[in-house]
């Protein structure tokens, strides 16, 4: 296939013709340089390059109008990250491994308050440690919460209503969870024991990795109605807390791997890299997966939702009388049932987010004027961002948005380039306080490791796939 003759169809909207065993085209949002360097990395013979990835999507079973790629797309598993495709079972549609991945729903709770940017400069030291000493971060690491395997499977049925229930949360914070914090088909039983083994004491912990808690402000404001709607104002004081379902939803993508590749063979499944095995979504075999799968964002839910309810209790020992509100709270990495075009379709995003528009009856009553809030995470040392969902997105990637910058840089490669040391002590000098459970996990999530995020979320902005409200700038970062 000739995977470097890309159609331009606007500045940031562009095709990879369908070809070969491709069912649908190609589709990347992004502007000249984003696509260079796609292009360039198939003509150095990269093996690993997301241009091939999003052509081996294109050629799964029952894939609807495009394999999707957003600006922040590169390589991963299987599916690019910053992928999207939308699967219809009645044409023989798979849910498969590569377009969820390991880390279930990992995803981005951000909540507002009603502190300023200076009523906390001179406090921020002090949260950090409130912080770093409440919330349970680093590999492997434990909370308070210790549960029975029955227990855990109460909390993979319930989600985020599991928290709430058991004083964890508060019970307005549902209608600001996505999917109101509960996947409905999550069935406990299709999760293996060692998976729930491995959960026991990990409920309401951070991890490791690309996961953080950050403490933000309103930097700049450019929509301002739309920001009035969600309870933005400048220099306004937010949190945001970015992790996911732990060791629990790494093992349900370990457990199934050998299943779903079993099953591809028993279906005669033809797919072009071993890390997209599937299975037809209405086959036994899907069916599991895809409740397990259910069961792991639904821990996401809970995890978050503990975290949240830590994160006000930090708060208050700091500012007693504050407001602590949800903002939203969205996932990445997960498969959802959803309508798109008058038909039931299964939604893969990977290293993506929900982004739906206005009108849609899953937003929240007080945003469905606008669309829902899409929460893009940056670099410790650079900027986050609040995007609003728009109707092109609607149109155009099936109620999809980014999730964050997207590394330019393997996690290798970032700690031979960075010291974790040198990286604390420059953020120090900008103001921003930073305290992390592993100085070479630091390494990684540096800066530079990552792509340029202003670049990734015009594209966004200009494509009309999704609009910015807010720009938050960081004070204070904890990492796992």
């Amino acid at each position: 296939m000739n995977l470097t003759t890309l159609k331009k169809v606007t500045d940031f909207e562009w095709e990879l013709p369908k070809q070969g065993d491709m069912k649908v085209p190609g589709k990347i949002f992004g502007n000249t340089q984003i696509i260079d360097h796609l292009i360039s990395d198939v003509k150095k013979g990269k093996e690993w390059n997301a241009l091939v990835q999003i052509a081996n999507v294109a050629c799964l079973p029952g894939i609807q109008r495009a394999s999707i790629a957003l600006s922040d797309v590169h390589p991963g598993y299987g599916f690019p990250i910053g992928g999207v495709a939308a699967f219809d079972p009645e044409e023989g549609g798979v849910v498969c491994m590569g377009g969820i991945g390991f880390d279930i729903n990992c995803g981005v709770v951000t909540i507002k308050t009603d502190l300023k940017k200076e009523d906390i400069n001179s406090r921020t030291k002090q949260l950090l440690d409130i912080l770093y000493r409440k919330i349970p971060a680093g590999l492997g690491s434990e909370g308070k919460i210790h549960l029975s395997v029955s227990q855990l499977d109460d909390v993979l049925r319930g989600g985020a209503e599991w928290s709430i229930e058991h004083g964890y949360g508060r019970k307005e914070d549902l209608e600001f969870i996505e999917e109101h914090g509960k996947m409905i088909h999550a069935d406990p039983g299709t999760v293996s024991s060692k998976a729930k083994q491995r959960q026991l004491n990990q409920v309401g912990t951070l991890g490791s990795g690309n996961h953080y808690l950050e403490v933000q402000y309103v930097a700049d404001i450019y929509d301002e109605s739309v920001a009035k709607v969600y309870g933005l104002e400048r220099d306004g004081v937010v949190i945001s807390i970015h992790t996911g379902s732990r060791a629990l939803g790494h093992q349900i993508g370990t457990d199934y791997l050998k299943d779903l590749a079993q099953a591809t063979k028993k279906y005669n499944i033809k797919i072009r890299d071993k890390d997209l095995v599937c299975a037809p979504i209405l086959s036994p075999e899907g069916e599991r997966y895809y409740s397990a799968v259910c069961a792991g964002i639904n821990c996401a839910f809970a995890n978050r939702e503990v975290i949240t309810h830590l994160v006000r209790e930090a708060f208050h020992e700091v500012f007693p009388d504050t407001r602590l509100d949800l903002l939203y709270h969205i996932g990445h990495n997960t498969c959802k049932q959803e309508e798109h075009y008058g038909k039931l379709v299964y939604v893969h995003r990977k290293g993506s987010t929900r982004d739906f528009g206005p009108g849609r009856e899953e937003i929240p009553s007080q945003y469905r004027e606008v669309g829902q809030p899409v929460i893009v995470g940056g670099t410790m040392g650079t900027c986050s961002f609040i995007l609003h969902g728009t109707k092109v997105g609607m149109e155009k990637s099936f109620g999809s948005a980014i999730h964050g910058a997207g590394r330019q840089m393997s996690r290798q490669q970032a700690k031979k380039e960075f010291w974790g040391e040198n990286v604390v002590r420059d953020l120090e000098k900008k103001g921003i306080h930073v305290k992390g459970h592993s100085l070479a996990g630091i390494a990684e999530e540096a800066p530079g490791a990552y792509k340029d995020i202003i670049n990734v979320v015009d594209c966004m902005h200009h494509s009309g796939i999704s609009k910015k409200v807010a720009m938050l700038k960081p004070l204070i970062n904890i990492k796992g």
